[in-house]
């Protein structure tokens, strides 16, 4: 088959198969509230349920990257395997009569096989595409910005249904999103296997100045990012109670994260002309003025002027992160690809609990309007990373 043609058709399976799996990460916050019912949960259960999610993957990453699992193994089978282990897990929170500490079990779970699917399909995508890889993981990551807020859409097609629905049919999604991967897209022709085991390998990227120029980067962007996801109904609804408006918060919320999806298309077909690296240092430092910027607009009289500025926020705030994988993957060798992005992976959603649970203290003391300036120090740092590399092979 031309290789060319087989290019065109196997970027939209990728893309269909992350859009499938990525909907397992917030299946249990599209549903909190009839888990809190069932349960007899404390509203405040959501942040353990999320954090569980988190914490799963973070700790998926690192034991994917320590055994080099990406590398040793076919990335394809390896998405199928985690793609239905994760399903199952996910499943497992409708058995009748579990605990709460067994639901935040399975909810690990599901996020430790996440680890599988995420930055594996980037894996994928860079074996397939050393040219226009950055174009490529903008398409992944816009996926998994329009995956990770599905459940919400679903929940709300199917509000007249039992939640369980919502559960199975995510589950049922998953699987489906492996079987795509395998049938329709082999190992990609610049895969180098890894012949063996090496507990050291994740830690070889750090060796170059570029990876790490990038890594850094990347970790940067990721202290601004989940906070920022988070914290953004929070916003919303801190105008709406101030002026005592009739603000949507619930559709606003989705509509501000999810218009990130088209900031990663576009940012991708922009750095195919304008460079990587580039696009990468404007997306964040502008991702940096909105942090800096934030105390003017947060409590504007105008809801408008607010949902405008925090949309532009929304763009800004993750346009950047398919340029940092594709500078990580572009600086690394094809034998630990797969690993050195798992590792990456892994330190960044390790940064975005710490920034996190850093705001929710800061929070009980800061004024609210202040309190997102420390969200600059991010994307500050990671400008830095980038400004003093001016290595000409890091493009």
């Amino acid at each position: 088959m031309n290789e060319r043609l087989t290019k065109k058709r196997v970027l939209p399976a990728i893309i269909v198969s992350q859009f499938f799996c990525t909907s397992l990460w917030f299946a249990g916050n599209a549903i909190i509230p009839d888990i809190i019912k069932n349960f007899a949960l404390d509203e405040s259960f959501l942040a353990n349920l999320t954090s569980a999610v988190q914490f799963g993957f973070i700790t998926g990453t690192l034991v994917f990257a320590v055994f080099t699992i990406a590398d040793r193994f076919s990335p394809s089978a390896v998405f199928l395997s985690c793609s239905i282990i994760a399903g199952l897990f996910n499943l497992a929170i409708i058995v009748p009569g579990i605990s709460s500490s067994a639901l935040l079990l399975f909810r690990f779970s599901t996020g430790f096989f996440l680890a599988g699917i995420y930055p594996v399909g980037m894996k994928i995508a860079s074996d397939y595409y050393q040219k226009g890889l950055s174009k490529s993981l903008g398409f992944l990551v816009g996926t998994l910005v329009l995956g990770t807020s599905f459940p919400h859409l679903l929940k709300s097609i199917t509000a007249q249904l039992p939640w369980k629905y919502v559960v199975i049919s995510i589950s049922i999604l998953s699987a489906m999103g492996g079987l795509i991967m395998l049938l329709f897209v082999a190992d990609g022709p610049y895969r180098k296997p890894g012949q063996q085991l090496k507990l050291t390998a994740f830690l070889t990227g750090f060796k170059s100045k570029n990876f790490r120029s990038a890594a850094i980067g990347y970790f940067g962007h990721m202290w601004e990012l989940y906070s920022f996801w988070t914290f953004v109904p929070v916003m919303l609804a801190v105008h709406k109670n101030y002026y005592h408006s009739q603000l949507n918060v619930s559709l606003f919320s989705f509509l501000i994260i999810a218009g990130g999806a088209l900031a990663c298309v576009a940012s991708g077909l922009l750095s195919q002309r304008f460079g990587v690296k580039k696009i990468a240092g404007i997306v964040l430092f502008l991702s940096c003025c909105c942090c800096l910027l934030s105390p003017f607009f947060l409590l504007h009289h105008s809801a408008t002027v607010l949902i405008v500025f925090l949309f532009f926020w929304g763009l800004v705030v993750i346009a950047d992160s398919p340029l940092f994988s594709t500078l990580v993957a572009q600086n690394v060798t094809e034998e630990s690809r797969g690993t050195s992005l798992t590792i990456v992976n892994c330190i960044g959603f390790s940064i975005t609990i710490i920034s996190i649970q850093f705001l929710k203290l800061l929070s009980q003391n800061i004024d609210v309007r202040y309190l997102y300036l420390i969200l600059a120090i991010g994307p500050a740092i990671g400008l830095i990373a980038l400004v003093s590399n001016k290595a000409a092979s890091f493009k």
